[in-house]
């Protein structure tokens, strides 16, 4: 069976679109817009152009849409385990988050949690081993490192409003 085709079309001023024609012979297709959402939509079987499901995601709902179809060694937010029972991952900040302006300190994330966080990645940088006097903005997103339990805890806290 070969192997399925991706196709790419860059949409100009809105992102670009993934269509996918499954092995049924299904017309798949996702635009990834510009603000991080996504829209997926699924056309009928006899009229390609006709859309039977049109679906609008957040980009956390379309990494969460890519964890639960990849397997978790493969998931977009694990960036790697090993036999000591550590796990890396990417926890992002929210626009809305109270740690939004605040110091990296301030969320006693060591402390609460045994995690490290060994980056930030903001935009298109990535600042490696932050210090506590560092300070968070919306969007960022912290690569922590530590047990699964930690990391978790890590991801509570990050979310607490």
């Amino acid at each position: 069976m070969p192997a399925p085709r991706l196709r790419t079309t860059p949409l100009p001023g809105i992102g670009v679109q993934y269509d996918l024609v499954t092995r049924e012979q299904r017309h798949l297709s996702v635009v990834a817009h510009r603000d991080g959402t996504r829209t997926v939509g699924l056309y009928q079987a006899d009229d390609p152009d006709s859309c039977a499901l049109s679906l609008r995601l957040t980009g956390a709902e379309a990494g969460s849409l890519i964890d639960a179809l990849m397997p978790s060694h493969h998931s977009a937010s694990l960036l790697y385990t090993t036999d000591l029972g550590l796990v890396a991952e990417r926890i992002e900040v929210a626009a809305t988050s109270r740690w939004n302006g605040r110091l990296l300190g301030d969320t006693r994330m060591r402390t609460e949690t045994g995690t490290s966080i060994v980056a930030v990645l903001r935009r298109a940088e990535a600042i490696p081993s932050p210090t506590p006097d560092f300070r968070l903005a919306g969007g960022d997103t912290l690569i922590v490192i530590g047990t699964r339990e930690g990391v978790d805890a890590a991801a509570a806290i990050l979310g607490r409003e």
